[in-house]
């Protein structure tokens, strides 16, 4: 496994420590050249954290890629990558959330290839100095080693079935990716939503954004994650989707709060409102539908 940094600078003191829970299970952790390097609010230049991600997924020793933290930064870097070569190098799995949005969206059009969201090397869920928050653990474990259960939430804002290959992430970068090649295409799929530090009203206009583009048309039903710091944005989250008509459930432990458990990107997923749980299928590896 590699770990990079596509995104903001990074705590050493963290990075040392994630690698170190890794490592526990048994992994071989390799850190990219850059990944403590610093550009103001990066984690170095666009051009470093562009090759350890490349020089990463090329590298056929390496059969995952963890990203080290998000924060900003990995949008800037889509253009720098050598998607053909990677294309070349095969399926690897993608890890991480937050700005690493971008990079799911991306992997998926470039590549086809499923990936995973869910916490990163650096974070404190999994590096924090009391040790890694066990569900969170547990759960990654299960997504790198075999199959993770189920995620169940806690509120349903429309009820119903769904099925459809899972997208999404977070809802800032979705948005940001709006008039991109990575923008958001929800038909036929579910769409999972999570955010941290937002006031609703942002929620609102990002999730009107959305939908004026059409990035949510045709949408089989949504899984929103966690919200941390950002009020009470579920009368908003009801007003702008329930009137899709599709099943949305809520309270799921994903996104920026504890635990942070895991969610194939690409993978066949499943919306029951009865159980309030987000399933998926994992037919292979490399084949994002």
């Amino acid at each position: 496994m590699a770990v990079v940094a596509p995104s903001g600078p990074v705590d050493p003191a963290l990075l040392a420590r994630g690698t170190a829970v890794l490592e526990g299970l048994g992994l071989k952790a390799v850190t990219g050249a850059h990944v403590l390097d610093r550009d103001r609010y990066l984690a170095g230049s666009d051009a470093d954290r562009a090759a350890d991600l490349q020089r990463a997924w090329c590298d056929p020793a390496v059969a995952a890629v963890l990203c080290a933290r998000g924060g900003y930064g990995a949008m800037r870097i889509l253009d720098l990558l050598d998607w053909e070569a990677m294309r070349a190098a095969g399926p690897k799995l993608l890890l991480g959330s937050s700005d690493v949005t971008a990079l799911h969206r991306a992997v998926a059009v470039r590549l086809g290839t499923a990936s995973w969201f869910g916490p990163m090397a650096a974070c404190a869920v999994l590096a924090g100095p009391g040790g890694p928050e066990p569900r969170t653990l547990a759960h990654l474990t299960a997504a790198l080693f075999g199959d993770a259960p189920p995620v169940t939430g806690d509120r349903v804002i429309a009820g119903g079935t769904a099925a459809g290959p899972i997208t999404g992430g977070n809802l800032s970068l979705l948005a940001a990716l709006c008039g991109t090649p990575y923008r958001l295409r929800a038909e036929g799929a579910i769409v999972l939503l999570e955010d941290v530090g937002e006031a609703p009203y942002r929620i609102d206009r990002m999730l009107t954004q959305l939908l004026r583009s059409g990035a949510l048309d045709g949408a089989a039903g949504f899984a929103l994650g966690s919200w941390t710091g950002c009020g009470d944005p579920f009368p908003v989250l009801e007003e702008r989707l329930a009137p899709l008509g599709v099943p949305v459930i809520a309270g799921l432990p994903v996104g920026h709060g504890t635990p942070q458990l895991s969610v194939p990107m690409g993978a066949l997923g499943g919306i029951d409102a009865e159980s309030c749980s987000l399933t998926w299928s994992i037919r292979n590896r490399d084949g994002a539908p």
